[in-house]
């Protein structure tokens, strides 16, 4: 319901060329009751999922079509409140006090209901008009639009057309509060579980990285684990679900459920693939996934790979060399084909394994090996920290404005110290 409000300071005579209803001639008389004006305008109120665009979407049609100022009043828990999205002169807008207190008074008669309810500008500075409506849709209030304009009083259609401006707002913010929430549900979801990876063997360092695509987009499917298996290995696994959002996360969540659950039966990787993929395969809903898994076993110097339609890891040397491991790449998790192969690859102490998502690498239009190239052809410096390690994969491939999700999970193995000192005591006692 609109609240139509003026001050009680007597407004301007009406002059000739000014309707005796407080219209005129002047640009804003005519826009206001201009159908492509209020077509036009309601068409820019909700172009975006966000609610502070939305607000000034419509403070500034509010401007076009009624001229003067327009702000959304906005209310925080303490009760407190201030303007938000001010389209125009601030100083025509009255006081948020006083906004603030028009907005909750209950008795004031909708637009043409009734006598127009005069009530005072406190602080205004000269006579005008002044309209708050709120900012409604269903049982929930997202503000208030507050709108001012000195001098020439407000005629009843152009409050209707504010009101209808609002009424619209109302509905596209609804839209994006509940989008907000969906996005900051995946997100705390996703966060959560990539922030407890299981810790791999003191013999293991691991690094990991995730960033979501864009500002604002709801998190994907991506995530990274490690999983301590027997006589000081380690399961490294990168996956990536279908698609983004809170469904996404979900299966996600799955998927890294029955890797733990199967990988603590220490299997071969490609063994686990499998396994996993017959579950997958199982659930109508579920949706397809890429996986790696590479057992890392420092003790032997060696890694275990296997795929499921996903990228190979790269290794980069003592050097600084990067270079990419082959590995068979089998089918996608949940397609119940099965199919995976396993293959072993050197990994000495001090080198550096890095997996990671598709995003990482991609590009829309390239060829993926050239993709894969352009990691590939990254130089490090002689025991570069993992951290840095990442850092630098990160800014040189420009992923923070990648098309999609990137994760990626960079391991070195190491001898332990302790290790090490009792295998040179027992090379010293048997000499």
């Amino acid at each position: 319901m609109a609240r139509w409000i003026r001050s009680r300071r007597r407004p301007p005579p009406v002059d000739a060329g000014r309707r005796p209803d407080g219209g005129g001639p002047g640009e804003a008389g005519r826009a206001a009751a201009s159908p492509s004006a209020l077509r036009e305008a309601l068409a820019g109120i909700g172009t975006t999922l966000d609610a502070a665009t939305t607000c000034t979407e419509l403070t500034r049609a509010a401007v076009r079509l009624a001229d003067g100022a327009a702000a959304v009043l906005r209310r925080s828990r303490e009760g407190t409140a201030g303007y938000d999205a001010i389209t125009g002169d601030a100083e025509l807008l009255p006081d948020v006090r006083w906004a603030a207190a028009a907005a909750r008074e209950t008795d004031v008669p909708a637009v043409g209901t009734g006598p127009d309810p005069w009530l005072e500008h406190t602080g205004a500075a000269r006579s005008g008009a002044a309209l708050c409506t709120p900012l409604t849709s269903g049982d929930d209030q997202y503000g208030v639009l507050v709108w001012a304009r000195p001098g020439q009083p407000l005629r009843r259609a152009e409050a209707e057309l504010l009101a209808l401006l609002a009424e619209r707002a109302a509905s596209h913010l609804r839209h994006a509060r509940a989008y907000e929430q969906v996005s900051r549900t995946a997100g705390d979801l996703q966060r959560a579980l990539l922030a407890e990876p299981g810790r791999p063997h003191p013999n293991l360092d691991v690094a990991i990285r995730y960033l979501p695509v864009g500002r604002s987009a709801l998190v994907g499917g991506d995530w990274c684990e490690t999983v301590r298996l027997h006589f000081g290995r380690t399961l490294l696994v990168v996956g990536d679900v279908m698609g983004h959002g809170l469904e996404s996360a979900v299966d996600m969540s799955a998927y890294r459920s029955s890797l733990r659950y199967i990988a603590s039966a220490d299997l071969p990787p490609h063994r686990v693939l499998r396994q996993m993929d017959d579950i997958a395969a199982g659930e109508d809903d579920r949706r397809p996934a890429t996986c790696l898994l590479a057992r890392v076993d420092p003790g032997r110097g060696q890694v275990t790979l296997a795929s499921a339609g996903h990228l190979p890891p790269v290794l980069i040397d003592r050097d600084g060399t990067t270079g990419v491991l082959s590995v068979p790449v089998g089918p996608p998790l949940g397609t119940g084909l099965g199919g995976y192969e396993p293959v072993t690859h050197r990994l000495a102490p001090g080198e550096t394994l890095a997996l990671f998502t598709d995003g990482l690498v991609e590009r829309r239009g390239e060829d993926i090996d050239r993709s894969l190239a352009r990691l590939a052809a990254l130089r490090f410096t002689a025991d570069c920290a993992l951290d840095t390690v990442l850092d630098t994969i990160l800014t040189r491939l420009d992923a923070r404005h990648a098309e999609d999700d990137v994760a990626v999970l960079a391991a070195r193995p190491h001898i332990r110290e302790a290790a090490a000192v009792r295998a040179g005591t027992g090379s010293a006692g048997g000499s």
